[in-house]
C-alpha cells in the first residue's frame, strides 16, 4: 500500500514543509554568490605571470649594469681600424662605413649608454666614407658626448672623422693629421710597346678610359684631375678647420705629424691611451647631466 491517502494527497509525513515566516527585526539570510567564472581567474593568474616576468627581466638588467666594470659602465667603445671604404664589411682590414654607422646610432639611441669612444687605428680611406661616417657621428653626438682615442695611426680621411668628435686623445708617436686628398695614375705603355702588346680601345666619350695603364694622361685629362682632387681637398681641410681651431697653414702640406705634436697644434687635445679617453667621456657625460 501506498503512502497516499485515498483522496490523492500526500501523506502528512510526505507533504512539504512551508517555509518559516521572516521573523521581525532578524536580518534575512541570501544565498551565497556563484563562484567566479573559472576563465576570469586564469587570465588573472596569466596577467601576475606577465607581470612577475617583465620585473624579474628589468631586476636582470639593473643587476648586469650595476656589477659591469666600473671603467666603462656607460660607455660603448666603437673600434675603426682599417682602411676606409663604403661599405657594411669591418673586418680589422677594411673599415666600412654602414657598419660603423649603425653602431654609432645604436649607441647613441641606447638609453643605459652615457657617452661614445671611437678608437681609430686607420691610415684613411676614400672621402665619401669618411663622409658617411661623419654623418652618423654628428647623429650621435647630439644626443652624447662623443671622444676620439688614436691608437697608431689615424691621418687622412681617419683624421677627417676624429675631427667631429668633442674631443680627441693620442699617444705621443701616433700619427695623425696627413690632411690632403690623392689620386693616382699608373702607365705601363712603354712597357707595352717593347713587349709588342697592343690594345685597342673604342669610348663613347674622350675621358672614358682616363686612369688607363694603357696610355698616359692627355693635358686635359691632367687639369680635370687637378680640379677634382682641389675640389675634394678644399671641401675636406674646410671642415677639419671648421670643427677645429686649427691653422689651415700648419697642415695644408698634407704631412703626417706626431701626437706630442698635434696636442701643441690643437689637432689633438690631449695626450693618453684608451682608457683616458674613457675617463675623459665618463666625466664629459657626468658634465651634461
Amino acid at each position: 500500500m501506498d503512502e497516499s491517502t485515498i483522496d490523492g494527497s500526500l501523506a502528512p509525513e510526505t507533504q512539504p514543509v512551508p517555509a518559516a515566516p521572516p521573523v521581525p527585526g532578524m536580518p534575512e539570510h541570501k544565498a551565497a554568490p556563484a563562484p567566479a567564472p573559472r576563465k576570469r581567474r586564469g587570465s588573472l593568474m596569466w596577467l601576475v605571470v606577465l607581470i612577475a616576468g617583465i620585473l624579474l627581466v628589468l631586476a636582470v638588467l639593473v643587476a648586469a649594469y650595476v656589477l659591469m666594470d666600473t671603467d666603462t659602465r656607460g660607455v660603448t667603445v666603437i673600434r675603426i681600424e682599417g682602411t676606409l671604404a663604403t661599405g657594411a664589411v669591418s673586418d680589422g682590414d677594411i673599415a666600412g662605413s654602414e657598419a660603423i654607422g649603425s653602431q654609432l646610432r645604436e649607441a647613441a639611441d641606447d638609453p643605459l649608454v652615457e657617452a661614445i669612444v671611437l678608437r681609430v687605428n686607420s691610415p684613411g680611406g676614400t672621402p665619401s666614407s669618411a663622409q658617411e661616417i661623419i654623418r652618423d657621428l654628428d647623429y650621435a653626438k647630439s644626443r652624447k658626448p662623443v671622444v676620439v682615442s688614436m691608437g697608431d695611426i689615424a691621418t687622412s680621411a681617419a683624421y677627417y672623422i676624429s675631427a667631429h668628435a668633442d674631443r680627441i686623445y693620442a699617444n705621443p708617436d701616433t700619427f695623425t693629421a696627413g690632411v690632403g686628398v690623392i689620386w693616382e695614375f699608373s702607365d705601363v705603355s712603354s712597357w707595352m710597346e717593347n713587349e709588342g702588346y697592343n690594345l685597342s680601345v673604342y669610348k663613347s666619350g674622350s675621358k672614358k678610359d682616363m686612369g688607363s695603364t694603357a696610355r698616359s694622361l692627355t693635358e686635359d685629362e691632367q687639369a680635370y684631375a687637378r680640379k677634382v682632387v682641389e675640389d675634394s681637398f678644399e671641401t675636406f681641410i674646410s671642415d677639419v678647420t671648421t670643427q677645429r681651431a686649427i691653422n689651415r697653414a700648419d697642415i695644408e702640406d698634407g704631412r703626417v705629424i706626431r701626437g706630442a705634436e698635434a696636442v701643441r697644434m690643437n689637432i689633438v687635445d690631449e695626450l693618453g691611451n684608451l682608457n683616458d679617453a674613457i675617463d675623459g667621456a665618463k666625466r664629459l657625460a657626468a658634465s651634461r647631466r
